[in-house]
């Protein structure tokens, strides 16, 4: 009988207990929480896929690689943590667009790449690399330095170095993933071939719950939460309005409801917290961004408020949610406020500081909600951008169930931010990128909305909202949807040309064509296509497509250039982005527009 280094260093029982790094990455993914890990496959990272594709974890398809980081991207939104294998360099570097989109969206997501065996990184090129066959030197580093250059954690994990000493590898890939989960951003990993199935260390796993640390160094908490109370007892009219880091911290968000309910405060959010409130809420003034917000939550914020509790938002600002530096955000330069900002993990000290606030004696204030502002209705009027969202608002007002809003980059996303989702069982109900704006990203989210809310059993329906540039972008990710017989409803804006920003007719900004039949593309996927062209035709069968909650459907709504079209948000914006480019009737119709 043959002795292994391992037994003959450490004994018989201590070889028994060594498992391969597969079986060790199958286990730390599970234990943070994904049963999914998507991907495309490929020969270096064939190993992995054998390994991870066991019972409890699945590696699902995507139609290309950049589709599945932004798979992982939504998975990371709506379930916590997100997961994509790819094979060596040709897999991995179409993800670094997805990577970057995590890298500023704050998402833990986990970029797995297989990677040439150790024994065969030597002097000779292989195919995968990237090098011209005239190179002067081997390159096998370059997928590990393009995702290093978003400033992501980038490791290829190693075997071992000694003998009769077992390889760390799974301890390595753990600590990759737990950076991930603690700090809410992207990593990168390779994973050479040769070790998915050799033997590396055994790990427990400590529960989730107790991987943030308790070292809360900073000292002066009490003050500032006693300084807090104090402008809370003398305020007529206080807000609190809170960033994404109160969006990212399940715990945190819920703190920060139940005092707003507790105390009849009402409250506002930045931008990019959309998506994790129930808006129908009388306390909800819904998103605020200076002149970009809806007219009567404004003139409240900006006239009626007299103290401001921001809570998370960006340490740094942010131009699409500080109203695109049109100096018109109110509370940016509002001087009775209280600014605070996490600098902890999973910011445990605003935690404190809420639970503190929940305890303290302070008034309850009665707030009457300003009056909502919404176009008539009449159901043989145009359908089009500039009533979207007043005609879903109204349908799902009276829906039981939960919509969970996935709008694309472009319009659809500009118009979507007057869209007032209620609560959903999924507690996501808006899903998009505004800061970073990769588009194409809106079909690989929705597919994972549709599945976690399966999986689970949801009553929540998925509805996708896209213009036609967004939609062209990203068709091949409909097979995907067909094979798993996922209900989603596709809203689909069309006018053929790129219309956010255009400033110009150049062929740059055409995007489709009048003879493109998207109701025969929507068919070949196994769907059903409907053409609305008045809002009563819209209501009826978005309606009629929700409660059926099967397969494919898309509404088609033509849609006009003329700016008496356009949603609010985006006629502002377009209108902003022409004066920033020097028109001058568009810096003078601005000028009106800012009352100057």
């Amino acid at each position: 009988m043959t002795i292994t280094p391992y037994e003959q260093n450490f004994g018989a029982d201590y070889q028994r207990s060594l498992v391969t790094l597969g079986q060790a990455m199958h286990q730390i993914i599970r234990h943070f929480g994904a049963d999914t890990v998507y991907g495309v496959g490929g020969d270096f990272a064939a190993n992995l896929i054998a390994a991870l594709d066991q019972p409890g974890l699945t590696v699902s398809p995507s139609s290309n690689e950049m589709h599945a980081g932004f798979c992982a991207c939504a998975q990371a939104e709506v379930q916590g943590m997100g997961f994509c294998l790819t094979t060596y360099t040709v897999g991995s570097l179409p993800c670094v667009t997805a990577a970057a989109l995590a890298k500023t969206e704050g998402l833990p997501v986990v970029f797995i790449s297989g990677a040439p065996g150790e024994d065969e990184v030597h002097q000779a090129g292989i195919h995968h690399m990237v090098q011209p066959g005239n190179s002067w030197r081997t390159e096998y580093d370059a997928a590990l330095r393009a995702f290093a250059a978003l400033g992501l954690q980038a490791e290829r994990l190693q075997g071992d170095r000694s003998r009769g000493q077992p390889n760390i590898s799974a301890f390595r890939f753990y600590q990759l993933v737990k950076h991930a989960w603690l700090h809410r951003e992207p990593v990168f990993i390779e994973v050479p071939r040769n070790l998915v199935f050799a033997l590396t260390q055994p790990l427990t796993l400590p529960p989730l719950a107790q991987l943030p640390t308790d070292d809360m160094v900073f000292a002066g908490l009490q003050a500032v939460l006693d300084n807090i109370a104090a402008k809370f007892k003398v305020s007529r009219a206080p807000l609190v309005y809170f960033g994404e880091q109160v969006r990212r911290n399940h715990d945190l968000k819920r703190l920060v409801l139940d005092f707003c309910h507790r105390f009849g405060v009402p409250y506002a959010f930045h931008w990019f917290a959309k998506g994790v409130v129930d808006e129908s809420d009388p306390l909800c003034l819904g998103g605020y961004n200076g002149v970009f917000s809806a007219p009567g939550a404004r003139r409240y914020i900006e006239q009626e408020v007299d103290y401001v509790l921001d809570l998370g938002t960006s340490i740094i600002p942010q131009d699409t949610a500080c109203a695109l530096n049109t100096g018109t955000h109110f509370i940016a330069d509002f001087a009775n406020k209280t600014v605070l900002k996490s600098t902890t993990v999973h910011e445990t000290e605003l935690i404190h500081i809420l639970q503190g606030l929940l305890a303290a004696d302070l008034p309850v204030h009665s707030f009457v909600p300003p009056a909502l502002a919404h176009s008539p209705l009449a159901r043989g009027d145009n359908m089009d951008f500039h009533v979207l969202t007043d005609v879903i608002n109204q349908i799902q007002s009276e829906q039981p169930f939960g919509t969970v809003f996935v709008p694309e980059v472009g319009n659809s996303v500009f118009a979507s931010f007057g869209l007032r989702p209620k609560a959903t069982e999924l507690d996501v109900n808006w899903l998009s990128n505004p800061w970073y704006a990769a588009m194409g990203t809106s079909l690989p989210y929705a597919r994972v909305v549709a599945e976690t809310i399966r999986r689970n059993g949801l009553k929540d329906r998925t509805v996708l909202i896209t213009g036609d540039g967004g939609f062209h972008f990203q068709l091949n990710e409909l097979i995907h949807l067909q094979k798993e017989q996922l209900p989603l409803t596709i809203v689909y804006m069309r006018n053929d040309v790129f219309h956010l920003g255009k400033s110009g007719d150049g062929p740059v900004y055409h995007c489709s064509t009048g003879t493109f039949d998207v109701k025969l593309l929507v068919q070949a996927y196994g769907g059903q296509a409907t053409r609305c062209a008045t809002i009563g035709e819209f209501m009826d069968c978005y309606q009629t497509y929700l409660h059926a909650n099967e397969g494919i459907r898309l509404i088609e709504v033509p849609c006009s250039l003329e700016p008496a079209y356009q949603s609010r948000e985006a006629g502002l914006l377009n209108l902003y982005i022409k004066s920033r480019n020097g028109d001058p009737a568009a810096q003078a119709q601005w000028r009106e527009v800012l009352g100057r």
